[in-house]
């Protein structure tokens, strides 16, 4: 990890459904290199924490800086130019296209045709199943497959953050240590996580940092390892 800095710092982020106020002023950051997690129940924010900085969703409130830059009113497509990749709950992939082709449109900003093929056999090494199953068409993977081809394609185009939203959510035990396994991997290849993850262990032992979200508002933050040790997480996340 490095010190340069945050490469994302999220201030006062407000976001409205009609009346009802999702977020209440979400403040947080991401330091380059550093894995950060955002736990809570169902309901508190968390997705829509992601979609907003994103872009995928237009906040009503607040700034968004990444990498230095105030992206607050970019259009998603633009942030995913500067370096940020964004792995959607139920994993977004498109289900009538190829394995390769879902990773070859992650990469559609790019024009570095030697780097791109590349970073296609690095997903492979990383997941081998999807090497097999380069072929096939999306929608006839197992839900663990999906996942994986999610992940792989946002690591696509070559992100320096990526934001990922449930990636064990509905998997198999050994798929989840796969899953996990990866993003390691890929944290340590240098770049940063934002991850949103229903099992609140995982994610604190992975992250550097955590925030905990309750109805639209930072209720707790700390290292990874301060709310796993915390009473009040253990209780409320852990089932402790």
């Amino acid at each position: 990890m490095s010190d340069a800095g945050p490469i994302l710092e999220v201030k006062d982020l407000r976001v409205h459904y009609g009346a009802i106020e999702a977020l209440r002023g979400i403040s947080l950051e991401v330091s380059d290199g550093q894995v950060v997690a955002l736990i809570g129940a169902n309901g508190a924010g968390k997705t829509t924490t992601l979609r907003a900085v994103s872009r995928m969703l237009r906040p009503s409130g607040g700034q968004v800086r990444f990498r230095g830059e105030d992206v607050t009113r970019l259009p998603s497509h633009a942030v995913v130019a500067r370096g940020m990749a964004h792995a959607p709950e139920g994993r977004g992939i498109f289900l009538n296209l190829s394995v390769r082709e879902n990773l070859d449109l992650g990469a559609y900003l790019r024009r570095d045709r030697a780097g791109i093929a590349s970073d296609v056999e690095r997903a492979y090494t990383l997941f081998p199943i999807l090497a097999e199953r380069r072929a096939q068409v999306a929608g006839t993977l197992s839900g663990g497959e999906q996942q994986m081809l999610a992940v792989a394609r946002a690591m696509m185009s070559r992100p320096k953050l990526m934001l990922l939203d449930e990636p064990s959510l509905g998997l198999a035990p050994q798929v989840v240590e796969r899953i996990f396994g990866v993003l390691r991997e890929v944290n340590a290849s240098g770049v940063a996580l934002l991850l949103v993850e229903q099992n609140a262990h995982k994610a604190l032992q992975l992250a550097h940092r955590a925030y905990v979200l309750e109805t639209g508002t930072v209720v707790m933050q700390g290292t990874g390892r301060e709310l796993l040790a915390s009473p009040e997480v253990r209780k409320a996340y852990l089932g402790e």
